[in-house]
């Protein structure tokens, strides 16, 4: 399973995270740790040494018995603490070597001990240093060369082990293991926990999305916390709730166009009946044949609006924005309402300034919007209702406004105009698409669509950047 998965990959990539932290860690440590210990331990036993080689010096080119040298290269190992080696320089027929002369612990001397740091310091004629693997361990040594006159006499060597820094590298070898062992195990395991909290909320919301892409959006997820996955089921739960207030809209929208579109259609059917009737006179029959017409009429806006308003919504509508007059534009639609403000024994006053209101827009929209606000304004007025169309240039915008002297739109009602299929009670006219629709248009052209209503005076006011 998912889950599962996450889980175990978590949990393997902690544990490699910790692991390579104690690789970083031992390696950062440990390496440079033993170097510095003993070094530590070869520059102690070189002070010591050139503190405790003088009286060993001192015998060098005079007539001293050896037992009296013996004594002095005990002494001096005694006070440093660490094994001292005389070694005597000769000329040889491969030029100088060295022979063992005197040793402060002849018996204890590994057989494989060779005092690499003694032949150093008779070439370099000063003080050597360096450390020796032997059967016995490694060896901190300390060679200093000790003069007859001009040339190197002798060389002292000053060893002593490092089982001591070796015990303190290992212990602390032993600790960084162990505790990294246990530090691994620690982040395995809070690693598992860790990703199995995580998987259980990622899996809340797998199931909440398997829910919801098989149209079930009942189902809430619970938002525990505010980390990033907090967030997420909270993003997850707004979209939950506004799909299912899409779904619910989109419910109401078929059935409201269902409705919409039925009510001609039956009475279109009602009609064909009755004009199949021999007996009809001709004038009824011409009136039945008007009333054809007009529900035809109103079946083809409505149509005509339900396809506008499916575009806007899915963004299937393009724009072809050029140079307009907005002026010119609101006249010639205006003139197009002649015989409907005839019939509606009411008149249309364009106001416009003096000079072109030019802008960027869709002429073809523009006049779709002034085509629906002069027709709202006929329709929903009492006849005789006088209305204004108007445009001017506000504050770097340019609006566009149609106005009338009607009854005015009930303030509870106000919120909901732009709707689709919204209608007052008191008004069954329409179907409710026309504001929804050119405020929709405004929108895509950047623009707004502002109502404004009091009793006795209503404005619909386009709004378009400049």
């Amino acid at each position: 399973m998912f889950s599962g998965s996450l889980r175990n990959r978590l949990a393997v990539l902690f544990g490699l995270i910790v692991l390579g932290a104690i690789l970083l860690v031992y390696l950062a440590v440990v390496p440079p740790l033993e170097g510095q210990l003993r070094q530590q331990k070869v520059d102690d036993l070189l002070q010591s040494a050139r503190i405790h080689v003088q009286p060993i010096a001192a015998t060098v080119g005079r007539n001293v018995p050896q037992d009296q040298v013996r004594r002095r290269v005990r002494a001096a190992a005694a006070r440093a603490g660490a094994r001292v080696t005389l070694l005597d320089a000769a000329s040889g027929t491969e030029g100088l070597g060295l022979t063992r002369s005197l040793d402060s612990q002849p018996e204890a001397e590994p057989g494989d001990t060779r005092f690499p740091v003694a032949d150093e310091a008779l070439r370099a004629r000063h003080a050597a240093t360096g450390t020796e693997p032997t059967s016995r361990g490694r060896l901190a040594e300390v060679a200093i060369p000790l003069f007859d006159g001009s040339h190197v006499a002798k060389v002292a060597v000053f060893s002593d082990g490092l089982e001591a820094v070796d015990a303190n590298v290992a212990f602390i070898r032993r600790r960084i293991l162990l505790f990294g062992l246990l530090a691994l195990v620690g982040a395995a395991a809070a690693g598992y926990l860790v990703a199995r909290a995580l998987s259980r909320r990622v899996r809340r919301l797998e199931l909440a999305a398997n829910q919801v892409a098989a149209g079930d959006f009942s189902t809430r997820v619970a938002v525990d916390s505010d980390d990033e996955l907090g967030r997420l089921a909270g993003a997850f739960d707004d979209m939950q709730r506004q799909l299912a207030q899409l779904q619910i809209a989109r419910a109401q929208f078929i059935a409201t166009a269902s409705h919409e579109l039925r009510t001609p259609i039956f009475s279109l059917g009602g009609f064909l009946e009755l004009l199949a009737d021999e007996e009809l006179d001709e004038e009824t029959r011409r009136a039945f044949v008007e009333q054809v017409r007009g529900q035809v009429a109103r079946l083809a806006k409505l149509t005509t609006e339900l396809l506008d308003l499916s575009r806007l919504e899915s963004g299937a509508l393009e724009l072809h924005p050029e140079t307009t007059d907005l002026g010119a534009l609101a006249r010639e639609v205006s003139q197009e309402f002649t015989p409907a403000l005839q019939r509606h024994r009411s008149s249309m006053e364009v106001s416009l300034p003096g000079q072109p209101v030019e802008v960027d827009c869709d002429p073809e929209r523009v006049a779709q919007v002034l085509r629906i606000l002069m027709d709202n304004a006929i329709v929903h007025t009492p006849p005789g209702t006088p209305i204004g169309v108007s445009a001017a240039r506000v504050n770097g915008e340019v609006q566009i406004a149609v106005s009338d002297s009607g009854l005015g739109i009930r303030r509870q009602t106000m919120p909901h105009i732009f709707e689709p299929f919204f209608t007052s009670n008191d008004d069954a006219q329409g179907a409710g698409l026309g504001l929804a629709i050119a405020s929709e248009l405004a929108g895509r052209m950047r623009g707004r669509l502002v109502a404004a209503s009091q009793p006795g005076s209503t404005t619909f006011t386009l709004v378009l950047p400049s």
